[in-house]
């Protein structure tokens, strides 16, 4: 007996892969009620389970437009499943711990560390606070600069719209409600030139993806950044190389494109807003389709790399990619020890950054194959929409509407496996291994 239930107790990545697929269903079912859409018939299965896993999994790839069809009862459960999936649905049952004032127990503590990607167990409940208030404060604050923009646009319906964008900016969403007044499927192209508006949303997409152990750090050491820890510094250097770096590219690769007619400065914000939307955000303030085909790649690999650990973003993550890049410089250069910002990388990070690496690329990729078999799509727009999924991003150059059932299942599978994580969602469906106590001999190989 003892052994039978040593052999039921889930791991902590089971129990959060688990969580993201009850609140999928849920909001399944929720998108399935008549009064879940305009038309009062409700939404069918796939339509709901893509829509639900879209905004559990904050990735923003929708089969329909979010504000013509669904209703405000649709709107607010899907707005609900983004703020859940953004910030875990450890730490929203958390808040509910709190607000009843019940004490979390370790296991639980345990659990809320791994979900948001916390260094230790102490401190965790006063590191979950810091995130439920600043969450809420800053998607507040968003959401009153965006109703100077549509109150005056849209009347009372701009309040409601300056907190669902707010939110999903926030979160890294990128579902919005621009449908119904600038054409379906628009997103914020209508206001490409709109500098209160662009700023804005670029604040919270950055803000929601440096990740909350950064603004622990942030708010604990202010500006002195040489007391910031080795993670937080390699998550702010890499998010302003990945910025500034990839919006300089867009504005060479893009200014004869979809900048073409723009002005200088609003080809600048474009080449902005599409360097930090394509890190996991999914809004869009020119039309994706058009992108160059050099746009479109650049999109893909900030698309893969993502935003941060611990974060609403999706992607490999900016650390890994740090790793990866730190390792071959090292190697190149044949150091014996791999360091940056005056400290050493453990071995074992390389192992982790090559795995999630690899398990990412391999799954966008197999899926790619798998749908380029069963549709006949432009290979490039189809590996737009697969990175897309497995970075949890929700940018598309339209192929989401013509993807068959089999299809759609596919990048279901994908933005799912963006959220929980490729390597953790692995783990979870392998279980515990067992340590051997015997190695095999050693034997090398040639590389390279």
């Amino acid at each position: 007996m003892q052994k039978q239930k040593k052999h039921l107790k889930m791991s902590h990545v089971q129990i959060i892969a688990l969580g993201f697929f009850l609140i999928i269903m849920a909001g399944t079912l929720l998108l399935m009620l008549p009064a879940a859409t305009k038309n009062g018939q409700g939404a069918s299965f796939l339509d709901a389970l893509f829509t639900a896993t879209s905004a559990s999994c904050v990735t923003g790839l929708v089969v329909q437009d979010t504000s013509t069809y669904w209703s405000g009862f649709g709107q607010a459960a899907i707005l609900l499943m983004i703020q859940i999936g953004g910030l875990g649905f450890m730490t929203i049952a958390t808040m509910f711990f709190m607000l009843l004032k019940r004490r979390v127990h370790l296991r639980g503590r345990e659990l809320l560390t791994e979900s948001i990607n916390g260094n230790q167990v102490g401190g965790i409940m006063k590191l979950t606070k810091k995130i439920l208030i600043g969450t809420f404060l800053i998607e507040g604050i968003g959401a009153m600069i965006l109703m100077i923009r549509f109150v005056p646009l849209y009347g009372k319906q701009g309040v409601w719209m300056s907190v669902f964008h707010s939110v999903s900016a926030f979160c890294n969403g990128g579902f919005d409600l621009m449908g119904e007044h600038t054409g379906v499927y628009s997103s914020l192209t209508a206001f490409a030139d709109d500098w209160l508006v662009n700023s804005v949303i670029m604040f919270l997409i950055v803000i929601g993806g440096v990740g909350f152990v950064v603004w622990d750090d942030m708010l604990t050491h202010k500006w002195h950044l040489k007391r910031y820890h080795l993670h937080s510094k390699i998550v702010l250097y890499m998010t302003n190389v990945l910025i500034f770096g990839g919006a300089l590219l867009f504005y060479f690769v893009e200014r004869n494109a979809t900048g073409a007619g723009m002005s200088a400065g609003n080809q600048i914000l474009t080449s902005l807003f599409d360097s930090i939307t394509a890190r996991t955000a999914g809004f869009n303030t020119v039309d994706t389709a058009a992108l160059s085909d050099a746009g479109k790649l650049i999109t893909i690999a900030l698309m893969f790399i993502g935003g941060s650990p611990g974060s609403t973003a999706g992607g490999v993550k900016t650390t890994t990619i740090m790793v990866l890049m730190l390792y071959s410089f090292s190697y190149m250069r044949k150091d014996s020890v791999t360091s940056v910002f005056g400290r050493s990388l453990e071995e074992d990070a390389l192992r982790k950054a090559s795995a999630v690496f690899f398990t990412n690329l391999m799954l966008a990729l197999g899926v790619t194959i798998i749908i380029s078999s069963i549709q006949s799509f432009p290979m490039l727009d189809l590996m737009f929409e697969t990175f897309s999924a497995i970075g949890t991003v929700g940018m598309s150059t339209g192929l989401t509407r013509e993807l068959h059932d089999i299809s759609r299942v596919l990048i279901i599978f994908l933005m799912y496996c963006g959220r929980v994580g490729s390597l953790s969602f692995a783990n979870a469906l392998a279980g515990r291994r067992k340590t051997v106590p015997v190695k095999d001999a050693v034997e090398k190989i040639t590389i390279g």
